[in-house]
């Protein structure tokens, strides 16, 4: 299905370079900001106190923030666990204060609310679970990424892989470097967000390589310039389609997920649109500069055994 064909190629390869200096200056200034000014973990990662407390009826997650920002948590996470009536409160460390006593002050503030409300556990999640964490977190983002790498090897060759791992890896940098300089929350939300765009960024190269392999086969006299060219234009189409009906899902998400999704929802808006981005004029264009050619991607068929060819002894 298409909403429109673009009839002449657009001469993107041309542009390459200029691109590539976008993505680089982008990528330097994401890791700057990454060394410089450092994530801001959740909970779930620097460690904290969770409590839960329950409500004899459906209770609104907005006031709940409200109290605990003039508690002074203004970065702690409430939401609803299992039913409406059942609220999760994640706090972070404070110095000066342990968990009991944090307890005891949060239900002091909510019992000036409402009376009816009961607490139903109390647990410190220590630095050390953080750790493990971060660890773990890696260690899945690494699993993500040998996975891509072996995908695009078998299914293409080196130079695509290498190109496609690229781009990828560029597309997490550049989340990461959103999340350092506003200095957004990144919890474990955000994390399984990066994971899905790196998922979804390599989808969208897997595409344009497959169409770069078409068109090598189709149009024998392109050269590459030409060929990755028509790939990309024929297959933007689909992409605005993909692409777009995706962000409108997202950003559902995103304006009407409430606190929860927000930034699960807006790490997925930044990398879908570096997706693209990067699938385009970073993946397609590193593949160019490795020098793929028409042999990496279509093997010529030998000649067929022919018995009463004198030299056919000497073909097979």
């Amino acid at each position: 299905m298409e909403f429109f064909r673009i009839r002449r190629d657009l001469p993107l390869m041309e542009r390459a370079l200029i691109f590539n200096a976008i993505s680089l200056i982008t990528f330097l200034a994401a890791v700057f900001f990454l060394v410089h000014r450092g994530l801001h973990l959740s909970v779930e990662f620097t460690g904290g106190t969770v409590i839960e407390v329950q409500y004899p009826q459906a209770v609104p997650l907005e006031p709940l923030r409200g109290t605990m920002g003039r508690l002074g948590y203004g970065d702690a996470q409430v939401q609803n666990f299992g039913t409406s009536r059942d609220v999760l409160i994640r706090l972070p460390l404070k110095q000066g204060l342990t968990s009991a006593q944090q307890s005891d002050q949060v239900m002091s503030a909510l019992k000036a609310n409402d009376a009816q409300v009961t607490l139903q556990r109390v647990e410190f999640v220590g630095p050390q679970v953080g750790k493990e964490l971060v660890t773990n977190g890696l260690a899945a983002l690494a699993c993500v990424v040998v996975g891509i790498v072996l995908y695009l090897s078998f299914r293409f060759e080196w130079k695509y892989a290498v190109a496609g791992i690229i781009a990828n890896l560029h597309d997490v940098v550049i989340i990461l470097g959103f999340f350092a300089y506003f200095q957004w929350e990144f919890s474990l939300s955000v994390l399984a967000a990066i994971l899905a765009v790196l998922g979804y960024s390599v989808n969208e190269s897997v595409v344009i390589f497959d169409r770069i392999r078409e068109t090598f086969r189709k149009q024998r006299k392109m050269s590459v310039i030409e060929v990755i060219n028509h790939a990309i234009t024929s297959t933007m189409s689909r992409t605005i389609i993909t692409h777009g009906c995706t962000e409108m899902m997202v950003l559902s998400m995103f304006f009407f997920g409430g606190p929860t999704l927000h930034y699960f929802a807006l790490a997925l808006t930044v990398g879908i649109l570096f997706g693209i981005y990067s699938s385009v004029f970073v993946a397609a264009a590193l593949a160019m500069w490795f020098g793929v050619k028409r042999e990496d991607l279509i093997r010529d068929k030998k000649d067929r055994f022919d018995p009463n060819d004198p030299n056919a002894g000497a073909q097979v």
